[in-house]
């Protein structure tokens, strides 16, 4: 509950009116932001087709809220999402063995071909410029990949909200430090933080 209140005044403070909510699964991140009184626009990525279904449908009962069925990445084309059991910990990563041991049920039932599109290629038709923008991005490691793809596109984003690590979770993917230096270098600060898994 705090958090929520701490992100609410956030967006607030910058007076965000465009939220892009970055592997959002079935939606959960983008109700709990209508609950906590979030009323501007969002648009939800997932690339997952069985999450998007449930995605898309909610969306579909919010004319702020649109869901695309993609990845986003840091190339345009097609590559696979590995399916965990839980669905939530699905990544176009491959998952580490402390990860399937802390949580057996994120251990990976299958794959999926899906679509992986750059975001600086899909802001002009997101976006107007100008507005206030906010990204969370919660891609089971992939962070730096979106980042990447948003190229000149972080221009526009004022505020960021990742989901980091402290220890190697996924192959490949960058820890907590790591993140903070790249972001430093490009002008952000730390605001917050929240313990998660």
């Amino acid at each position: 509950k705090d958090s929520m209140l701490r992100r609410q005044r956030l967006l607030a403070h910058h007076d965000v009116r465009l939220l892009f909510d970055v592997g959002a699964n079935a939606g959960q991140y983008a109700r709990l932001l209508r609950r906590g009184g979030y009323r501007h626009e969002i648009v939800s990525f997932e690339p997952q087709s069985s999450a998007f279904r449930e995605l898309a449908t909610r969306a579909a009962r919010d004319r702020a809220w649109r869901a695309l069925n993609v990845a986003l990445s840091d190339f345009d084309g097609t590559t696979e999402i590995n399916l965990a059991g839980n669905s939530l910990s699905s990544s176009l990563l491959d998952m580490l063995p402390a990860h399937a041991e802390s949580a057996p049920e994120s251990s990976y039932v299958g794959r999926e071909t899906v679509t992986t599109r750059r975001l600086d290629g899909l802001l002009p038709t997101l976006a107007p410029p100008g507005i206030a923008t906010y990204l969370k991005i919660d891609t089971q490691g992939f962070e730096l990949k979106v980042l990447q793809g948003a190229g000149e596109a972080l221009r526009q984003i004022d505020t960021l909200e990742l989901e980091l690590s402290l220890v190697p979770l996924y192959d490949g993917a960058p820890l907590f430090a790591d993140m903070l230096a790249w972001l430093a270098a490009r002008g952000y600060e730390l605001v917050g933080l929240e313990p998660a898994f």
